[in-house]
């Protein structure tokens, strides 16, 4: 049975519309309950590329070079990501350990990673493969990345630390503030757009290829 790509169904109380070509920053909402139903996002998958791009660029300088440096009575320590990952594993503390590198790496390095699989050029002309299952791969890895969270925590202990040696921010700190902003944005989308995006194109090359013939 052809599955009907013309048809949008509200995801709040199931009912059925006839989809329409929106315009640039155009909306669609239910009629019975409001919620949304699409959205033009033309634009939106253009600028987020480059977003994504920029991101996992911030997220390899902020887990390559030293977070902060701090200096007391002559001594310098400094430290990345995976070492305070190592320190506290070496100090008995493996599920809190665990718990920073699974939601300040790993889970946000899988958001990003999926997400510029799927908005590469090739991508977007044709299902790539997996795409159902990295579409809800990326959903269920949204909640678990918090860098955001990690990076409160390490502001406050800079501050705490600042009354009793010299606090040096490192290049992962700026890093990761960028980062914190760029994920917000990219993250923020919705994986469904890029589901309705290739029905779209596959309902576009099917009335091509019906013209042609």
């Amino acid at each position: 049975m052809q599955k009907r790509t013309d048809l949008i169904v509200c995801e709040e109380c199931d009912a059925v519309y006839q989809r329409m070509t929106l315009g640039e920053r155009e909306i669609a909402r239910c009629l019975r309950c409001g919620a949304e139903l699409e959205r033009d996002t033309g634009r939106r998958l253009q600028h987020l590329l480059p977003l994504t791009i920029g991101a996992l660029i911030l997220f390899v300088i902020a887990n390559t070079f030293p977070i902060v440096t701090i200096e007391l009575q002559g001594l310098s320590s400094q430290t990345t990501l995976i070492g305070a990952v190592v320190a506290l594993t070496r100090d008995g503390m493996s599920e809190v350990a665990l718990l920073v590198l699974a939601t300040t790496l790993l889970f946000p390095l899988i958001q990003l990673g999926v997400l510029l699989y799927l908005l590469l050029p090739g991508a977007r002309d044709a299902r790539p493969p997996g795409f159902v299952l990295l579409v809800r791969l990326m959903q269920a890895a949204r909640p678990w990345g918090m860098i955001e969270v990690f990076m409160l925590g390490v502001l406050v202990a800079l501050i705490k630390l600042s009354n009793m040696a010299e606090v040096i921010p490192g290049p992962a700190l700026w890093s990761f503030g960028g980062l914190t902003v760029l994920l917000t944005v990219v993250v923020s989308f919705n994986p469904r757009y890029l589901w309705h995006l290739w029905e779209q194109q596959q309902a576009e090359q099917y009335g091509d290829n019906e013209a042609g013939a």
